[in-house]
């Protein structure tokens, strides 16, 4: 079971999402779990004072992966010979599907989670991560996370399935750089907009 940090600067929860997602040519797929993923997210989700990072898989042979890499990190040799990366993998929990995330973060008592998906492409009625980020400070006092709990979610492979991204409270608008490239990797883009939701 993941731990529930105290420090949090937000009631906020990175969802990193395998199925469903899309493939090259749009079909909807369950993509493989990648362990460089769950150490770089975990390493940024805890930086940045996220309460939880929810990894959801439904194979079993991906979330036995990934449980071995958390395993190793927590209770294994990893655990002394890296407190810092144990610490970071701490937050993680691995789930079944996106209903039942929801469900976990409606019983730690928070109440109702607003879900805010995330996408390379603009979409219309796309929030700027300055909102996001308002609304985040407006439901901190004195270090204390109030109001309803955020699911910032991302997608691997091509991206999040329609139904989950029309499903949806909010959709936060693209990282951008440069102009004429835009492909991040799940992981630097998970960083990127961390920081610009709740970096100093």
């Amino acid at each position: 079971m993941a731990s529930d940090k105290t420090d949090c600067r937000a009631d906020l929860y990175v969802v990193l999402l395998h199925y469903p997602v899309l493939n090259k040519t749009g079909d909807t797929i369950a993509s493989a779990v990648t362990p460089l993923d769950l150490h770089d997210i975990a390493r940024a989700a805890r930086t940045y004072g996220v309460r939880r990072f929810f990894v959801v898989t439904p194979l079993t042979d991906q979330k036995e992966l990934a449980q071995s890499v958390i395993d190793h990190w927590i209770t294994g040799y990893g655990a002394t010979y890296n407190p810092s990366r144990r610490e970071a993998l701490e937050i993680i929990e691995l789930a079944d599907t996106f209903e039942s995330v929801k469900e976990r973060v409606r019983a730690m008592g928070h109440g109702e989670p607003i879900v805010v998906v995330t996408s390379s492409k603009e979409r219309k009625g796309g929030i700027s991560h300055q909102h996001l980020r308002r609304t985040l400070d407006k439901r901190q006092d004195k270090g204390q996370a109030k109001g309803q709990p955020h699911l910032l979610v991302f997608g691997t492979a091509w991206g999040l399935a329609p139904d989950i991204i029309d499903s949806a409270d909010l959709c936060l608008r693209p990282v951008r750089g440069t102009p004429d490239y835009n492909h991040l990797s799940v992981r630097s883009a998970v960083t990127a907009v961390l920081d610009r939701l709740l970096g100093y």
